[in-house]
Formats: structure tokens, sequence, C-alpha cells
């Protein structure tokens, strides 16, 4: 993507999207969808797209809530998916049926040109967490939004709050360095954990009504897979992954170890649950 395109302090996000982070998110796409599945129908009860209604999918990713979403608004209404990921794009067009309402900009929502007043959903499922300047990107957001329209997406709460994450990346650190930390308000997973600051970002948008309803779930990442598919998984993306990239075969080996130990208290048959949770977040645009 070219970064003229995009807000010039949203670049490192671009750039990682782009890169073999986004790459290998693409990769997974099959197995995330799986995953993320009873993410998506929270998503979709929260946010009641209605037949007919535009909808704006910030964040669309490789296309799942996106797809989800027209399904909801077909035949007469739209779903537009924007995001910054080439590769993950690229997934997300593959796999849209040719009869679905739904079509995709690779762009940063920050300055992207939207028509004004024409969304009556602006909807995220984990795609709102990146910006480097979310009350701004946000206000652009809402004069896309009919006066009438309302706002949903969901975000991951607190990290001590998610196992998911933290249960293989605590393993891992038994091996190598932990990762560079992360302030409360930069962007990453957790830039929106803070209800306070959530309840501020809108806030200062022109949102009116923000309801954040906390939610705990446990999510499946062997996907009834087993216990090697689950430790393969936290390899592959994710910031366990993150953690061991450019260390030599035999650290990744020491971490696999530690890895699978860790897991191991949360299988259950071919199922691996680890815990999660996450805000679900609704507003109205006036």
């Amino acid at each position: 993507m070219d970064l003229a395109q995009g807000h010039e302090r949203n670049a490192d996000q671009i750039a990682y999207w782009n890169g073999p982070g986004g790459q290998r998110w693409a990769d997974r796409q099959a197995v995330q969808d799986i995953l993320l599945a009873p993410i998506l129908d929270l998503l979709l009860d929260r946010a009641r797209p209605a037949p007919g209604e535009r909808v704006l999918d910030v964040g669309c990713g490789s296309g799942a809530s996106t797809i989800a979403l027209a399904r909801k608004v077909a035949p007469s209404g739209h779903v537009f998916g924007v995001d910054v990921s080439g590769p993950m794009l690229e997934r997300a067009r593959q796999n849209t049926p040719n009869d679905a309402p739904a079509s995709y900009a690779l762009a940063d929502a920050t300055v992207y040109p939207f028509d004004p007043a024409s969304f009556d959903l602006l909807a995220s499922r984990f795609g709102v967490m990146f910006f480097a300047d979310p009350a701004a990107s946000f206000a652009h957001l809402r004069k896309a939004m009919k006066p009438s329209g309302r706002l949903a997406f969901i975000c991951w709460k607190e990290p001590r709050e998610n196992p998911f994450f933290m249960a293989p990346l605590q393993a891992v650190y038994k091996h190598v360095p932990k990762l560079p930390q992360l302030g409360p308000e930069d962007p990453g997973p957790f830039s929106f954990a803070s209800e306070a600051r959530v309840q501020r970002i809108l806030g200062e948008a022109g949102f009116t009504g923000v309801a954040m309803e906390p939610c705990r779930l446990e999510l499946d990442v062997a996907i009834g897979r087993g216990m090697d598919f689950a430790v393969q998984g936290a390899l592959e993306i994710g910031p366990a992954s993150r953690a061991l990239d450019g260390h030599p075969d035999e650290v990744r080996t020491a971490a696999v170890s530690s890895i699978r130990e860790a897991l191991t208290p949360f299988a259950k048959g071919g199922s691996v649950l680890l815990p999660a949770a996450i805000w679900v977040v609704t507003a109205r645009a006036s």
C-alpha cells in the first residue's frame, strides 16, 4: 500500500499489516474465521444490521465480518469494507460471493473520502484499536454516517483478563526477552481496554449514548483439532509468535514445550478453551 494514502501517524500500522505480519494473518484466515465466530455472532446481534441498510465495516481484514453483514442487509443494502492490509483484502475479495452486496477499499479509514452522511451502521470486529489518533479517526468516520446512524464495534479488554493472548505469551517469556511495553494509549490490541478512554474518544468525536457491554467467552484455539494445532497457532500469529521472531530453533523448541504445558489445563477433548474478555461498544451518531 502506498503510505501516501494513509494518515502519516498510522504509517507503522500500515507497514506492519502489509508486511509478513499481515500475510500471516491472511494465511490463517480460515482458522481465524472459525475461532472468532462467537465474537462475530455477538457483533451481529448487537449491531442489528437490517435489509436495505448501508454498512461501513472498518478494519474488515479478510472479510468474514463484511460477508456476514452483507447477508443481513441483502438484497437491497450494501457493505463497504475498508482495511489497510493488502494481503488480507486480497483474501477478502477471493472469499466474497459474487452476488454478495459488498465491496472493499484498500485505504486508511482515518482519511478515506467517504460519501458524507451515507451509512446507517458503522461496524468493526477488532478493527479500530490501531488508530494513532482515534478521536480524529472516529470524528472523520462519524461524518460518513447518517444523523440516524449507529455504531457497534468489539475490542479487547485488559491483557490480564485475556489468557487467550497471555497464556502462550507468558510461556514464551520463560525463554526470550519481553516485547517492548506499549503504553495504554499506544495503538495495539489493548488500546481500547479502558472504558473511560473509549467513552472519552467517542464523546470527543461527537457520538452519543455510548454503551460498553463486557462479555466473557472461551475461545477454542485448537478449533477442535487438538493440542498440536493449538500450539502451532501460537507460533504463527499473535504476541507469542512476535516474541519468538528471530530466535534460534533450540529456543523455539523449548518454547513449544512451555506453550504446551501452559495450554494443557485448558484442554478438553480436541478443544483448547482459553478465556477471553471483550467490550461490545455501541453508540449513536447524533
